[in-house]
Order: structure tokens, then C-alpha cells, then sequence
């Protein structure tokens, strides 16, 4: 393991963080987070912004360690994080990336890269979600299509969304994990419904999606039909391995502004609050240094995050809902006053031990599959 940067790495940095100073002021204002047509052009815009400056790549052909570099360099920023482009830059790219055919690739990856289609995920269901091979939507073949019915529930951007990453099930009668089948369908086919889902944080980047006799051609499918549960797993390794490189460095840039608000608001004089602060501080150093870890084990692995990245999923959604529990200490009565910073992140903050798989999930993960434990009935 090497978690130091080469002269080739710094220098990337370097003129990132020149191209950085340079195109952030001539950003747009942001749209409102209820905008979402806004936040679509705002988001893809950003993307193009990328593509031109020769950074839109960094996600897929960059080394994990570059790919570090991108994300802590931006984030350090302020500039604007994948927003819309989410599922389509950092799950479903690179899935095809991995698993697709060259004819997959040369489809939907350059639409990806050049902000011009955003994707959304159709992987949980009212029924199935930590539990995601209990999924039900099922999908016929016929012919050169598969006819899809069901629905989906949590699909981050399906309102926005060009296409969506779907899991269906192809064969019924198979153990529940050898059925499934990973498809790539068109938001815009006939009998898809989308309803959108409010969040606790006032947000509605969530929504429900009803399938009604979907014909999605069998050109579609990334894998072999009904193996769809690896190909997803190749999908859930990149969702938790370096996605949320970003969102430790703003954890980190939260605390030092937790710190001074607590230096201002006298609430520094309270042994708990510094303690509580101290500890945090060592809590996100150390998953910086495991995202290092992690990423230098992807190096090895062709780019594939491995199961580290279930390590740090799980100890990231604590310490991000413990950070902004002491944010509310910190900012005391005016914590429930939603214009004021961390207020919102810490309601979102909730989230994190469910989204991503659960907590519950991670450990069992951790404990089959790095500490060798057997499988639990």
C-alpha cells in the first residue's frame, strides 16, 4: 500500500487547481433546490465544462489515485458536485465501463461524459431493499425485447433522468439471486410512471417508478440474462468505494467551521463540545487514510474498488451522523432553524446508514467476507 502521491499525481493537482480558480467564476448562480429542470441544465453544464477542460474522463480512465486527487481538489473548491449526473458518472458508466459490450460503451458512455444524458437507479422496491435480491418487477422476453412490469421505489433523479440502470427478474423459478437481469431502459418508453418522493429534508431528488408493460430491447441487457446479480455487484463496489471521497473532504472542511463557530458562540468552553471535536477531527483523518487504502487496493484491481469499501461505508454514515449531532450542539436553539448552515445536513445525514446498503448490511459484509465469519441463517 502507498499513500503517497508521485511528481506526475502533484502535478496533476497543480494545474487542476489552476483550471479550478480560473472556470468557478464564471459558473452560473446555482438554481433552487426545488428547480430540478435548473438543476439538470445547471449540473449537465458543469459536466460540459469538464469535457472541454479534458477532466470529464477522470472518473473512468484516471487511476483511482487521480481520480482522488479530482474529487479532493474540487471539493476543496466549492466547485459543483456530479449532482444529476450521479448514477450515470459514478454507477452506471462505470458498470458499462466494466461489463458492457463495445457497442454498450460506444452508446452510452461519450452521452455520460459530455452532459448530455443523465441516468437514474431501479434497484430497490417497496419490498426489496437492504434485501435487493427479494426484488420483484419482472421482465418477459419477446422476441428482441423484454416486457417489463413492476415498480421501483428510491430512484435518485428519475425525474430528470434520460435512462435508468434497472434490475429485473428473468427467471422466477431460480434462487433468488441467479434470476436477475441488469437493463438499461429508456425513461422515455411508453408506460413509465414517475412519482416523485419528498425527503424529511424538504428535498425531491427521490421518486417512484411504475412499470407497465415496458418494452426494453434485449440489446439493453449489460451481461448475460439472469446475471445480473454479479454484474450489480460490480455496480454496488463503485457506489461504495470512492463515491464519497467528495463528501469526506466537505466533512472535514464542516469541522474546522464547526470549530470556529464554537470559538465564536463560547460553546468552545465546554470540555464536551472540544472533546467531541477531537475526536471527530481523528475519526474523518483515519477515513481519509482508508479511502487511501482503498484506493491504492483498486489500483491493484484494475479499478474495481474491493469490499474495503464496505469498511468505510459503514464507519462514514456514523461519524457523518455524529459530525452533524455535534453541529447541533454547537449551534444549540438555532439548530432547528432550517436557513441556517448544517440544519438540512444533518436531517440528510439520517439517511446514510440506510442509502448505499445498510449498515446492517456492511457488517455483514465485513464480517463474511473480509473476517471469514460463516453466513448467518
Amino acid at each position: 500500500m502507498d499513500l503517497t502521491y508521485t511528481p506526475e499525481e502533484e502535478e496533476f493537482r497543480a494545474r487542476l487547481r489552476q483550471w479550478l480558480g480560473k472556470a468557478l467564476p464564471t459558473l452560473p448562480a446555482k438554481p433552487s433546490p426545488d428547480d430540478w429542470p435548473g438543476r439538470r441544465a445547471y449540473d449537465l453544464g458543469w459536466q460540459r465544462m469538464l469535457d472541454d477542460a479534458g477532466y470529464a474522463g477522470v472518473h473512468w480512465d484516471a487511476s483511482p489515485t487521480t481520480r482522488l486527487i479530482f474529487l479532493e481538489e474540487t471539493e476543496r473548491a466549492g466547485a459543483p458536485y456530479v449532482g444529476a449526473n450521479f448514477v450515470g458518472l459514478l454507477h452506471a458508466g462505470p458498470t458499462i465501463a466494466a461489463e458492457g459490450t463495445a457497442e454498450q460503451r460506444a452508446r452510452w458512455l461519450p452521452p455520460i461524459l459530455r452532459g448530455e444524458e443523465v441516468w437514474c437507479q431501479g434497484f430497490s422496491e417497496p419490498d426489496a431493499g437492504s434485501d435487493l435480491a427479494a426484488l420483484r418487477t419482472r421482465a418477459c422476453r419477446d422476441g428482441d425485447d423484454y416486457v417489463v412490469s413492476g415498480s421501483k421505489i428510491w430512484t435518485s433523479h428519475a425525474e430528470v433522468a434520460d435512462w435508468c440502470e434497472l434490475l429485473v427478474r428473468t427467471d422466477p423459478s431460480a434462487p433468488k439471486h441467479r434470476g436477475i437481469t441488469w437493463l438499461a431502459m429508456p425513461m422515455d418508453a411508453p408506460g413509465v410512471t414517475v412519482r416523485p418522493l419528498r425527503t424529511l429534508a424538504g428535498s425531491a431528488e427521490f421518486a417512484e417508478v411504475f412499470l407497465d408493460e415496458v418494452r426494453v430491447p434485449v440489446a439493453n441487457r449489460v451481461g448475460e440474462e439472469n446475471d445480473g446479480w454479479r454484474v450489480t455487484m460490480v455496480t454496488l463496489s463503485f457506489e461504495r468505494g470512492t463515491a464519497f471521497v467528495g463528501e469526506v473532504v466537505a466533512c472535514r472542511r464542516v469541522l474546522g467551521e464547526l470549530a470556529r463557530t464554537a470559538r465564536e458562540n463560547g460553546r468552545w468552553d465546554d470540555p464536551v463540545v472540544r472533546r467531541r471535536l477531537g475526536r471527530l477531527n481523528a475519526e474523518f483523518r483515519a477515513l481519509w487514510r482508508l479511502t487511501q487504502w482503498n484506493v491504492s487496493e483498486a489500483e491493484a484491481n484494475r479499478g474495481v474498488p474491493g469490499v474495503g469499501g464496505s469498511v468505510f461505508k459503514l464507519r462514514y454514515s456514523h461519524a457523518r451522523q455524529e459530525l452533524y449531532d455535534t453541529a447541533a450542539g454547537v449551534l444549540g436553539p438555532d439548530c432547528l432553524d432550517l436557513d441556517r448552515p448544517w440544519t438540512l445536513d444533518r436531517l440528510s445525514s439520517l439517511s446514510y446508514t440506510i442509502a448505499a446498503g445498510t449498515s446492517q448490511i456492511q457488517r455483514t459484509i465485513v464480517a463474511e467476507r473480509i473476517l471469514g465469519l460463516p453466513k448467518g441463517r
